[in-house]
């Protein structure tokens, strides 16, 4: 059985798959590409309507290849998967959780950066907007590495890694939403965009082995928390004052 991210691997492409195992490895990588078609459209969108420029600052075209190039790592992973190319899978893999951490440092970057040169969008609260990224940086990271620690267990792997990508679609989401109707409801709105995927793959998984896997839970639960505590933490008095800081 494949796992995403270097895990144990039996049999190529046509070595022998159990019906099983072919579907799911089918169904991650569609979900991948499925992913991976909402950010791209999201950002695309905002490109075609003139709201995206590439005359903005360095560090935000910087952000936007880094977390690009994290789908495109996801979804070329779950394609090694469904192919059964273990050595390259595997070689991607090690490079993948490291490159985890770069988008840590450079999505905590970047959000204080935009507090600092005013680009917010003035359809967020700016203590809200900085809480919600980080908080969404940071749900995706742990997700991922704990993902990654549990690479020999394949189900619980692929399921967290899934997560993590869905939280991570958030930015694209966002973008594809009318935001500017959604007042105060915009973080609750992109989870229930998030839970459309989610529920796709506990589904898929009540289809295919009878119950829902306990990764879902975990993960999305995790998701949940992390939407939930963004505006209380957002308006503590350390966090108002940050912003206060950050923004002059």
């Amino acid at each position: 059985m494949a796992t995403a991210f270097g895990g144990n691997i039996g049999g190529g492409a046509n070595g022998g798959l159990t019906s099983s195992a072919g579907r799911d490895r089918s169904f991650f990588l569609i979900m991948a590409l499925v992913i991976a078609a909402t950010v791209v459209s999201g950002f695309t969108l905002q490109f075609v309507a003139g709201r995206s420029s590439l005359a903005s600052p360095w560090w935000v075209h910087v952000h936007g290849l880094t977390f690009m190039g994290w789908l495109l790592i996801y979804l070329a992973q779950n394609l090694l998967v469904w192919r059964g190319d273990v050595a390259a899978h595997r070689r991607l893999g090690r490079f993948a959780a490291f490159y985890v951490g770069w988008m840590v440092l450079v999505g905590l970057s970047v959000n204080t950066l935009s507090a600092i040169n005013h680009r917010i969008p003035p359809v967020f609260e700016p203590n809200v907007f900085l809480v919600m990224d980080w908080m969404t940086v940071l749900t995706f990271a742990g997700l991922t590495w704990a993902g990654v620690r549990n690479r020999n267990r394949t189900d619980w792997h692929r399921r967290l890694m899934l997560c993590g990508a869905i939280i991570v679609m958030t930015p694209g989401v966002g973008r594809l939403l009318p935001l500017p109707l959604l007042g105060t409801w915009i973080i609750w709105t992109i989870w229930a965009v998030m839970l459309v995927y989610v529920s796709a793959a506990m589904i898929y998984d009540v289809a295919t082995r009878g119950r829902v896997h306990p990764a879902y839970f975990w993960g999305f639960g995790t998701i949940t928390l992390a939407i939930a505590l963004i505006r209380p933490l957002a308006f503590t008095a350390p966090m108002l004052a940050l912003t206060a800081k950050l923004m002059g």
